[in-house]
């Protein structure tokens, strides 16, 4: 880290054990991300009704080239189930950050519409015409409602492209108004 770690306490006194346990979480926050700059823990300790209901609340504010993250965990009666919590949300985001830039993430697909432009029902196949003109090839594993037999050529259709060996094909192909055109 380029800064110092900063620990924060709110409500309750410093305590060496809990600082103990959040410089090991925040060692292991290190493994998940090589570039964390600054890391400030906040651990506050909110009395409730009655003088024995405590509760703990764990802030995280990491800062990482390009993003600042903030982890918060709210209200739980044990301060190291509080930690576990945050910190474990905490390295979950870091290692999401880190699969982002690597482009390890899926892009979500967007669904296509069109409409049915040729059937071969014995054949167990057919086609879709895009928005755009083009035709689609899709088979009958590839419906997934309603059954193949019972689509019509016409249908206003939604589905996922998919590249297959010599062209396009459309996959999870569901039959239904669906905005066509739109």
């Amino acid at each position: 880290m380029q800064l110092p770690l900063q620990i924060v306490f709110h409500g309750l006194d410093p305590s060496d054990a809990i600082e103990a346990r959040i410089r090991g979480k925040v060692e292991k926050l290190e493994t998940f991300h090589q570039g964390i700059m600054s890391c400030r823990v906040t651990v506050e300790q909110q009395r409730g009704h009655r003088n024995h209901d405590h509760r703990f609340n764990v802030r995280i504010d990491l800062h990482i080239p390009g993003h600042e993250l903030a982890i918060n965990r709210n209200h739980d009666a044990d301060v190291y189930v509080a930690l576990r919590d945050a910190f474990n949300a905490a390295g979950r985001l870091l290692e999401d950050e880190v699969q982002q830039q690597r482009g390890a993430v899926k892009a979500h697909e967007l669904p296509q519409h069109g409409r049915i432009a040729r059937l071969d029902v014995d054949g167990g196949h057919g086609y879709i015409e895009t928005a755009t003109g083009e035709e689609v090839y899709f088979g009958r594993e590839n419906v997934t409602g309603p059954p193949f037999e019972n689509i019509e050529v016409g249908a206003e259709v939604r589905f996922l492209l998919e590249p297959g060996k010599n062209a396009l094909l459309a996959r999870r192909v569901t039959v239904g108004k669906h905005d066509f055109g739109a």
